[in-house]
């Protein structure tokens, strides 16, 4: 969603965060139907995506996919588990403390990485099979948020997550 005019009590609403996020999780895809791999950081490329991940060098609006560490347990729920682990989902980066949603079409940093929030992470047809029958329909509204990366660098684990703006 853009923006409203600045000075409105809309636009006042949707560019105040109450903290800062953090980065709870990292992990790769190293390519289509493998296992991803759990990492303590990422080097990101501007333009592109994080290193050893299948979608490295990509369309850069999906550069790096994001979940919310919040939505975890309602997607385990409503898929019928106790818990879900993040690799399940196959997410780059799960983050805590910020709503995602809230950063679509706006900047944001983590650590030292300028990223924008480009399109909702929608889940795939593979949901069915690493979630059971309706894990599809048990991640819609929670799948995230894809992000291009707008100028590069490592990303860590515990690394904040903050709005920049539009």
């Amino acid at each position: 969603m853009e923006l409203p005019p600045p000075g409105t009590d809309l636009h006042r609403l949707m560019t105040r965060f109450p903290r800062a996020g953090q980065v709870q999780w990292i992990g790769l895809r190293p390519a289509r139907d493998v296992p991803m791999r759990e990492v303590g950081s990422a080097q990101a490329s501007a333009g592109g995506g994080l290193a050893g991940d299948r979608y490295n060098g990509g369309s850069g609006k999906r550069g790096v996919t994001l979940i919310q560490a919040e939505h975890l347990p309602a997607i385990a729920a409503l898929a019928g588990h106790e818990e879900i682990v993040p690799a399940t989902l196959r997410r780059n980066l799960v983050v805590s403390g910020i709503a995602l949603i809230a950063l679509k079409g706006n900047r944001f940093r983590i650590g030292d990485v300028l990223l924008e929030g480009t399109v909702a992470c929608d889940p795939c047809s593979r949901m069915e099979v690493a979630l059971g029958a309706g894990g599809y329909n048990a991640l819609r509204g929670m799948g995230g948020l894809c992000a291009r990366i707008l100028e590069g660098g490592e990303l860590r684990l515990g690394d904040a997550v903050e709005w920049v703006g539009a």
